[in-house]
C-alpha cells in the first residue's frame, strides 16, 4: 500500500484541531508545540514542493532522504493519534500551500531561505526554534564582536551545559583533545561497513518519483542506503554508539579509499532533520563508556561547531552583511568536482564518494575538495552551491559557514583564524590516495606547487595573519625558478582542468 493509501486509512479526523506547521527539517515529535499537544487535539500540516527541489540540481538521493522521513513522519504522527495535512505546494514555494489556510504555528525555521518564503504570510504564528542547543546570548557573550572564535564559544557552552565538566573542569583537564585526534588509519581497527535500511513501500513510491521527475539530477539513488523511519534513525545511532564512537576521535581526521566514513557517525543528516536530537546525542555520548578524546571530539563538532556556525550564519544574515570573497576567486568550478576524471586520486576519489553516496566525512570536505578548490581560485559562492546540492546534510545555515568561512576562507578572519590549504604532504600523511595516484607526492604533485602559488598569489592579503608568519617567510626564501615554476604549474593545472582533461606527470 502507497503512502496515500497507509495515510488515509491511519488519519484521524481533522476537527477540533490545534494546526501546527511542521517543515522538512523539523521531523520530531519531541520539540515545541507539537511535544506540548495531545495527540488527539493536535494537527499537522506537512509540504512537499516540486520546484524547490527543482531549484537546484540537488543529489538525487538528498531528495529521497528529505522526502521519505517526512512521508514516514506523517505516517507516524497519524499513528499516534494527530491528524495530518499532507500537501503539495502548487507554486514557487512553502508558502504556496500554506497562504490560504487557518492559523497556523510553526517553530522558527532553521533555513534562512524558508524563513524568508514564509515571512509574509499573516496566518503563521512563529516560536522559537528548540532544537538548538544554545541560545544567542551565549553567542555573545562567549564571542562579542566579530571576529569571532569557535573556541571561545565552545568553553563558555561547556560550562554552561556541564558536558564533560568535572567540579567546574573540563574532563581530562582540558576542553579540547583535537591534537590526539590526527592518527592515520593503517587499516586496522577494521571499520564499520556503510550502514543498510530495511526497504518498504514508502522508500519504493519515493525513490520511483525521483527516478520519473528528477533523474536529470546527479547522484546514485540507494534506497538500501536511506534511513527513513523513526526505527532507522534509532539503528543508525545504535550503530554508530556501539561501533564508531569508542574509536572516533583518534581517527577522526584520516581518509582511505578503504573506507568512506572510517568511524565517523553518518548521521549529520538526520540531525539536521531532527529524527535524532543534538541535546540527545552529546548527552549519549558524554555518558558513554569510551575514551574521552572520542567523546570530546563528538561533543565539540555537535556543541560546538555545528551551533558556532548557525550564530554565525544568523548573525551575519546568511553572510550579506560582512564580505565572502577575500581572494576575489572568480574561477569557475572544474567539471572534476561533477565527476569528470581530473588525475588527481584525491579528488577523484572522493568526489566518486560523494556522488554515490552524497556523502564524505568533513576532512575530505576541507582537506580535498575546498583545499584544492581553494588553490585554484574557484569561486567561493560557486563552490558553496555544489557543496549544497551534493551533500544530503547541507542547509544554508550550515553549509554556507562551513565552504564560505571555513573551507575557503573567503569571508577572512571572521569567523576562522587562517585558511585551511595544504600542499600534497598534508594529504599523503593522512590518507592512503597518493598511492592510487599518477603522480607522486614527494616529487610532482601539482598540489604542492597549488600551494606555494597561492601563497604568492595572496601573500599581501595574507601579510597580517599571525598564523602564516612562517610559512609566508619560508615563501619568501623559495627560489625564484621553483615561484616560477609554481605559477607555470597553477596555469596548466586550471587550464587541464578548466577543459575537463586529465592531469599527467
Amino acid at each position: 500500500m502507497g503512502f496515500a493509501e497507509q495515510l488515509r486509512a491511519r488519519n484521524p479526523a481533522p476537527a477540533g484541531r490545534r494546526w501546527i506547521y511542521v517543515p522538512y527539517d523539523q521531523l520530531t515529535d519531541r520539540l515545541g508545540p507539537l511535544s506540548r499537544t495531545p495527540p488527539g487535539e493536535a494537527g499537522v500540516v506537512l509540504v512537499e514542493a516540486p520546484a524547490k527541489a527543482a531549484r537546484r540540481p540537488y543529489h538525487r538521493q538528498k531528495l529521497a532522504l528529505i522526502l521519505a522521513n517526512q512521508r514516514h513522519f506523517a505516517l507516524e504522527q497519524a499513528a499516534r493519534g494527530v491528524s495530518v495535512r499532507y500537501l503539495v505546494s502548487p507554486g514557487p514555494s512553502y508558502a504556496d500551500a500554506l497562504r490560504h489556510l487557518g492559523p497556523l504555528t510553526v517553530m522558527r525555521p532553521a533555513e534562512r531561505e524558508l524563513r524568508v518564503e514564509l515571512a509574509a504570510l499573516e496566518n503563521v504564528e512563529f516560536v522559537p526554534h528548540e532544537g538548538w542547543l544554545t541560545t544567542t546570548e551565549q553567542f555573545e557573550a562567549a564571542c562579542g564582536d566579530p571576529p569571532w572564535r569557535m573556541d571561545a564559544f565552545y568553553r563558555r557552552v561547556r560550562r554552561d551545559t556541564g558536558l564533560l565538566m568535572r567540579k567546574g573542569k573540563p574532563a581530562g583537564g582540558r576542553f579540547s583533545f583535537d591534537k590526539q585526534n590526527r592518527d592515520t588509519w593503517p587499516g586496522t581497527p577494521p571499520a564499520p561497513a556503510p550502514p543498510r535500511f530495511p526497504r518498504d513501500p514508502v522508500k519504493d513510491e519515493v525513490g520511483a518519483l525521483i527516478e520519473r521527475e528528477y533523474a536529470h539530477h546527479p547522484g546514485r539513488l540507494d534506497l538500501d542506503a536511506l534511513p527513513a523511519t523513526a526505527a532507522d534513525a534509532l539503528s543508525l545511532w545504535d550503530r554508530a554508539l556501539e561501533r564508531c564512537l569508542p574509536l572516533f576521535g583518534p581517527y577522526e581526521d584520516a581518509m582511505s579509499r578503504k573506507s568512506r566514513s572510517l568511524f565517523h557517525t553518518r548521521i549529520a543528516a538526520l540531525l539536521n532533520l531532527h529524527r535524532l536530537l543534538p541535546a540527545g546525542v552529546v548527552r549519549d555520548v558524554a555518558a558513554l563508556d569510551a575514551p574521552l578524546a572520542s567523546r570530546e571530539g563528538f561533543v565539540r563538532q555537535v556543541l560546538g561547531w555545528r551551533e558556532f556556525v548557525r550564530h554565525v550564519h544568523e548573525a551575519t544574515d546568511g553572510f550579506r552583511t560582512s564580505p565572502s570573497n577575500l581572494f576575489g576567486a572568480a574561477q569557475p568550478l572544474p567539471d572534476a568536482y561533477w565527476g569528470r576524471e581530473s588525475g588527481l586520486a584525491c579528488l577523484d576519489t572522493v568526489v566518486n564518494e560523494v556522488w554515490e553516496d552524497g556523502y564524505s566525512h568533513h576532512i575530505t570536505r576541507l582537506m580535498v575538495l575546498a583545499n584544492i578548490a581553494t588553490l585554484l581560485d574557484v569561486s567561493p559562492r560557486e563552490l558553496t552551491d555544489w557543496f549544497w546540492v551534493a551533500y544530503v546534510d547541507a542547509f544554508d545555515w550550515v553549509v554556507e559557514p562551513n565552504v564560505l568561512g571555513m573551507g575557503t576562507f573567503a569571508t577572512g578572519d571572521l569567523m576562522t583564524t587562517k585558511p585551511y590549504v595544504s600542499g600534497s604532504r598534508y594529504i599523503d600523511r593522512m590518507s592512503d590516495y597518493c598511492g592510487a595516484c599518477a603522480f607522486d607526492p614527494q616529487r610532482d604533485c601539482p598540489i604542492t606547487s597549488l600551494y606555494w602559488a597561492f601563497l604568492a598569489r595572496h601573500a599581501e592579503r595574507l601579510a597580517d595573519n599571525p598564523r602564516l608568519r612562517m610559512v609566508l617567510a619560508t615563501l619568501r626564501k623559495r627560489p625564484a625558478a621553483r615561484r616560477t615554476e609554481d605559477a607555470a604549474v597553477f596555469a596548466r593545472v586550471r587550464e587541464t582542468l578548466a577543459k575537463g582533461e586529465v592531469l599527467q606527470p
